[in-house]
């Protein structure tokens, strides 16, 4: 993904999506929210390693969240934000059940 100055990317804004671009975030929401590769045999992943991990859960869904916010800046940028934030309303669901 190549990096753009926010003024670019803010008159690109101003145009308004051309249609790739809205197809690219379909694509996107599907990679962040849903991606394929995740679920398997009708088994999401996430599913799976709670079931796994137990009383580690939590601390998987924070490791991830730091992993997508550690790299967002070289990797996928938008998409690994999305994901971070992901995990870490997932976390935050989490810990709201303690109460």
């Amino acid at each position: 993904m190549a990096a753009i100055r926010h003024e670019e990317y803010m008159r690109r804004m101003a145009r308004g999506p051309i249609e790739s671009d809205v197809a690219k975030e379909d694509h996107q929401d599907e990679m962040v929210y849903s991606p394929p590769h995740y679920n398997q045999a009708g088994i999401e992943a996430i599913d799976a390693i709670r079931a796994a991990t137990g009383d580690g859960y939590e601390y998987h869904l924070q490791g991830t969240a730091i992993k997508y916010l550690w790299r967002y800046r070289y990797k996928n940028g938008l998409q690994d934000l999305m994901k971070c934030r992901w995990y870490l309303d997932k976390l935050i669901r989490e810990y709201q059940k303690r109460d």
